[in-house]
Order: structure tokens, then sequence, then C-alpha cells
């Protein structure tokens, strides 16, 4: 029998048209013998929508039109299953309600990926594809995720974190602090993906100016030494915590000294989410493998699939790394817990297809849930039946 699964994308989130383009890649690829997909939009008011036409990406040069003609729904747990249902009682897809055997959340950005919508599909108690709650907030935390690469010896440049109001309160303070690490730094929100915010300053008026312009995204954010001579590449990791293996390395191609949300998603190929999985982060020019030599490649799997375990991830994720050229050393620079197109073309130079690498992600959550249930996360008690309980604490 066919399991049915819930794509859920969109969202509250600067990232809100990737995750568009990320899950109707997914939607297009994941095998139909084994799983009917039903798509869950999730609008930019946190409102949550499906119907026909949802799965289509040109529908979505219009969402106001495309959701005049959905429905608004929800999900809810009811007994031992969990439902999808319209917030007007009419039927969805033919259907009164749709019961789902797994979430599979293809979210990118503050509000979505960094553990918020694992917290809804965990309090739902349902099978769910990706990192679970607390890993999906650490990779979205670059200055925390940092913090714990470090105690577990994965190689991470020094850096310096600011709250908005120390900024704004002690602006002098901290442009020292930054300044200690030499100019160029780079300054970046430090919940936010695709580079939104990022930019690289060369003196203190470059300074203020990334500066202000990344507490425009965030109430947090970092400074780093910027590599000037650097060679950005990225690895994905498979797995959970039984167990996980790392893809082909790819060096991204691109003209500045970062990787900018234009590089990534605007410059070069279609952007239509073709089934033929030729857009969004696939598009991006690149060479794969990566030009490095057998011995960095090694290292940088290794310390992908070290990354991946002393975070507890679990399902892919993307991992970004730099080498400083001129010394010769390698820095793991960020975690991405539901990377751009699933980073299926890191896999298919493996043999892994797309299809099948969906067919895994799906399976790794559904042992993830059986083993969860497997442990004890209540137990009776009394205490409710104490008499004289005033609901204040003595």
């Amino acid at each position: 029998m066919k399991l049915n699964i819930a794509i859920l994308f969109g969202g509250n989130s600067v990232e809100h048209e990737i995750s568009v383009i990320s899950a109707l890649q997914a939607f297009s690829n994941i095998d139909t013998d084994k799983y009917i997909c039903y798509p869950v939009y999730i609008a930019k008011d946190g409102t949550m929508w499906s119907g026909d036409g949802f799965s289509d990406i040109e529908k979505y040069k219009d969402i106001p039109a495309l959701l005049k003609k959905g429905h608004k729904v929800f999900m809810a747990r009811d007994g031992e299953y969990v439902f999808l249902r319209t917030l007007s009682g009419k039927k969805l897809f033919r259907q009164k309600q749709i019961r789902i055997d797994c979430a599979f959340p293809i979210v990118h950005g503050l509000n979505v990926e960094d553990g918020t919508i694992q917290g809804y599909l965990h309090m739902l108690d349902i099978p769910y594809v990706g990192c679970d709650i607390l890993s999906s907030a650490l990779g979205m935390d670059k200055y925390v995720s940092k913090s714990v690469l470090r105690e577990h010896g994965v190689p991470v440049l020094p850096c310096v974190h600011v709250y908005r109001d120390e900024y704004f309160d002690n602006t002098d303070d901290v442009t020292a602090k930054i300044e200690q690490l030499a100019y160029p730094v780079i300054i970046k929100p430090v919940d936010l993906g695709s580079s939104v915010g990022i930019s690289v300053a060369h003196n203190k008026d470059e300074l203020k100016t990334s500066l202000d312009l990344a507490f425009t995204f965030s109430g947090r954010i970092m400074a780093e030494p910027c590599v000037t001579d650097i060679q950005e590449i990225n690895c994905s990791v498979l797995g959970d915590i039984h167990g996980a293996e790392a893809s082909e390395c790819e060096e991204p191609l691109n003209a500045g000294e970062i990787l900018s949300y234009t590089d990534k998603y605007m410059s070069g190929g279609t952007k239509s989410g073709a089934k033929d999985g030729s857009s969004g982060m696939a598009s991006l020019s690149r060479r794969i493998p990566a030009n490095i030599t057998d011995e960095l490649r090694t290292q940088i799997r290794e310390t992908a699939v070290k990354a991946f375990a002393a975070l507890g991830c679990s399902g892919i994720v993307r991992i970004d790394f730099i080498v400083d050229k001129s010394k010769g050393e390698f820095y793991l620079n960020e975690v991405n817990t539901i990377p751009g197109s699933l980073a299926f073309y890191l896999w298919e130079p493996l043999g892994l297809k797309y299809k099948d690498l969906l067919t895994k992600l799906i399976g790794t959550a559904l042992r993830t849930y059986r083993e969860k249930k497997e442990l004890t996360t209540s137990f009776e008690t009394n205490v409710l039946s104490v008499s004289g309980l005033s609901g204040a604490k003595k």
C-alpha cells in the first residue's frame, strides 16, 4: 500500500521562494509507485494551504490567485493517526480528510528550518524527514553550531558575536572588538541562509555599512576573518545516528568574495522548478567533483560526517567549507540542515538518483520514529488527585 506524504514548504522566511522551488523539485521526483504526495504550502502569514495546482511551480507566479482556488488546511491528530483537513470542512483532493503517514518539510531559513516546524511535527507525533528540533536549531544558529563543533575538534574560524542592542548602545566598543580580527572581515546574521544579509568589510566605514545591513535581518550577528585566497567546497551528508556517509565534493564557481543570493538562485539556468531538477541550487555554476587533491577530499568528507554526528543530525544536510589556499588549511563554514534542492546533485555522481535519495530519506524518518516510540515519554501519576490543590506554588 502506498504511503501518504505531506510535503511542507514556504513559511515566514526570507528564503520562502527558494523553499517552493526545492519542494516542488522533490514533488516531481518522488517515487509514485511507493508514495502519494500532498503539497502543503505555508504562506508568509503562517496559514497552510493545499489543493489542485499547489504542486505546479507556474501557479506560484501569482500566489494570490492560487490561494483563491485553494483550501486552508491544518494537520491534526485523531486517535492513532494524523490527518490533513480543510478548515472549511470541504473535501480536499476529493477526500473528506487525508491520513498522513509521514511529513516531509522542505523549508529554508528562520522561522521554519530552525526547529520551528520540527517542533510542530514533533507535537503532532508524526514521522518527519530530516533533523530533529535540537539539531535543526543548532544548524540554523551559525554561532552556537560553531561553538559546538569547535568543542568536537572541527576546524572553524574565530568569530565575534554581537547583539543588536549591544552594537547600537556601544558602537565604538563593538567596532573595536571586531577590528581585532583584522580586515577584511565578513559580517553575517547568525540565523539566516542563502547568503542573505552577508557582506564583506575592508575598513571601518564598510564595517558600519555591513553591520547595519546584517542587523536589518537579525538581532544577532557574527563577524569572522574573511579568507581572501579562498576556495569554496561543499559536501552533503546522508544518514542518522546509526551511521552517515558523505557525498561527492563540489566547488561553487562565482566571481565575488562570497557566494551571493543572486549567484545561488538567479544566475544561469532556468528557475522554473523543472521536473528534470535543473533549477534552484542545482543550476548554480559548479565543478563536480571539486578541483582538490584526493587527500583534501578525504579530509573534508570525513570532517563533514564528524560535524553531522556532533550536531546530532539526521536525513540530509549540506556542509559548506572554505579553503584558505595561502595557508593550505580548511574550515567548516556552515551547516544547512535542509539544503537547497536537497543537495541531490552531490549524490548523483556517486550513483544515487534523486528518486532513490528521497526514498532513503523517508525510510530513515520512519525508522527514527519507530525507535522513538520505543522510549518512555510519560508515566501515570496521581498528583492531580491530591485534594486542596490551588494552582499556586507553595
